[in-house]
């Protein structure tokens, strides 16, 4: 791809903490970025605002990120409005919490269809599209080998995440397409610290060696360096938490 060629990136869950913080990041970096959201229009145009008010470019673009064929239609207008897609970062999911014996299966299969299902439809698309020096980057959870009580159906579906996108880093060879995964631990989001007292969350703070939450801003210079120099970082999951474990 010619230098002067503008990359583009897809940020899904764009309207969200994290995923708001990785589209403003790509977007300083250079990128035009698509913003997806499926609820929360007013904050991912917010997230668009931001950007266009240092000078980048974007869109927002709504849908179900578990439906393929809304999906295809996404990725299809950001190919024709930036030219190609170069970056896809799925940040969207969401989180249910219960201990085992007591989650709600509709819970659960609320969490496999966006988690599992939703991640599997972007990625595959992803796959399909992204153009050669590009870079795929999913979400999971430092949960997954965290163990803590109350997240078995919430890591669960993260762990899937972990083997799909690790699988298909292999499944992309010769394609120069990296494929990796960035697990947060906890961070400062709204969605993280709703419903928790101030006992826990210092708690929770305490746990990393650096004795402080992560904040979005963390989170999205992991994804702004594998979505950009990091070509040698390929098949990796790297768990984002101020060192917990």
């Amino acid at each position: 791809m010619s230098d002067n060629v503008t990359r583009a990136a897809i940020v899904t869950g764009g309207s969200g903490g994290i995923g708001g913080a990785v589209a403003r990041r790509l977007a300083r970096d250079g990128m035009a970025v698509a913003v997806h959201y499926s609820g929360n229009e007013t904050r991912a145009r917010g997230v668009l605002e931001d950007i266009e008010a240092e000078g980048g470019r974007g869109l927002v673009l709504r849908a179900d990120i578990a439906d393929e064929a809304a999906m295809s239609a996404l990725f299809d207008t950001v190919e024709g409005e930036f030219g190609g897609v170069d970056v896809v970062v799925n940040t969207a999911g969401i989180m249910v919490l219960a201990p085992l014996a007591d989650l709600d299966l509709d819970d659960l299969d609320r969490m496999h269809r966006i988690n599992i299902r939703g991640a599997f439809v972007v990625t595959q698309q992803a796959a399909r599209r992204v153009r050669r020096g590009g870079a795929i980057v999913n979400f999971s959870s430092s949960v997954v080998r965290l163990q803590f009580p109350s997240y078995a159906g919430y890591a669960a579906s993260k762990g899937a995440v972990n083997a799909m996108t690790l699988i298909l880093a292999r499944e992309l060879r010769g394609k120069d397409i990296t494929v990796n995964v960035v697990a947060p631990g906890p961070t400062a989001t709204d969605l993280f610290l709703d419903g928790k007292d101030e006992q826990t969350v210092e708690g929770l703070a305490k746990l990393a060696p650096l004795e402080r939450l992560g904040t979005p801003v963390d989170i999205a210079e992991t994804v702004s360096y594998l979505a950009g120099p990091a070509r040698w970082v390929n098949g990796q999951v790297l768990y984002v938490n101020g060192g917990i474990a």
